[in-house]
């Protein structure tokens, strides 16, 4: 598979485990306009790469995903033609993700929020360095967590937990999540890429036929869950979108200091 097309997005092989890496250190990997428009094919494209049969996705620098681009949450908000193809995209992502046949590790090196950490928790295998932070601010921002985080949260921590969450924005650290079955394993930085590669290594070694439809079959519910909810999810989110909330809580958090919101 030919993955040269991909700016924000790069590939590394050992073997047949292919390295997925967010690639915009500079903004924590926070998801740009192109970003959000590779990702509406990126998982199609690695469920069809010939060349490999495990998938480490994680990010460059400090963060493995800052969630949402602020600039393109205002553009957004702005502009309902650029909106509407996100919302295509969004979708496209987690369908595309779940239906990946592969076996997915998440190795989260840093904070994975928002979109971030949808991605991070969807992963089969999740492994974070101990510092790593976990969080969904979509309605801290005026946004209904319309993009996948209503539908992973409540399955891997319960309804209660996940509203907790969700409702509050609270960012917890991976050992925590890690306690309370956020994600598979809190590790040390030294530890991180060691950990990694021996789930990989195991993966890999094990029968690929077996593996994957092991997968398939665990993600079923996941999936009807997915497509039972995303529909209503994405349009709630792009009714907050358009919403003057946003506006003021994105331009706030710009200009550092509190925002005042009025519900519209």
């Amino acid at each position: 598979m030919d993955f040269s097309s991909y700016e924000h997005f790069t590939f590394d092989r050992s073997g047949r485990i292919l390295t997925v890496t967010f690639n915009r250190p500079e903004h924590l990997s926070a998801v740009s306009g192109r970003m959000h428009r590779e990702l509406g094919h990126l998982f199609v494209d690695i469920a069809h790469d010939p060349d490999s049969d495990i998938i480490v996705l994680t990010g460059a620098g400090r963060a493995f995903s800052a969630g949402g681009d602020f600039d393109l949450l205002l553009e957004q908000n702005a502009h309902p033609h650029i909106l509407h193809a996100a919302v295509r995209e969004s979708k496209q992502a987690i369908f595309a993700f779940l239906d990946c046949h592969k076996p997915i590790i998440g190795r989260i090196n840093g904070d994975a929020i928002g979109l971030g950490a949808t991605l991070a928790l969807l992963c089969d295998i999740s492994i974070a360095v101990d510092t790593a932070r976990f969080g969904d601010p979509h309605v801290k921002v005026g946004l209904t967590a319309g993009d996948g985080g209503a539908v992973i949260w409540p399955q891997l921590i319960g309804f209660a937990r996940a509203k907790q969450y969700l409702f509050s924005g609270d960012l917890l650290k991976a050992p925590e999540a890690a306690a309370m079955g956020l994600i598979n394993f809190s590790v040390t930085a030294d530890e991180l890429d060691a950990r990694v590669g021996e789930w990989a290594a195991k993966l890999a070694a094990l029968p690929q036929l077996a593996l994957r439809t092991t997968k398939t079959l665990t993600n079923m519910e996941l999936k009807r869950i997915a497509h039972a909810s995303m529909d209503a999810g994405m349009a709630y989110e792009s009714m907050t979108m358009i919403s003057s909330d946003l506006r003021e809580a994105v331009n706030a958090m710009q200009e550092r200091r509190k925002p005042i919101l009025t519900g519209q």
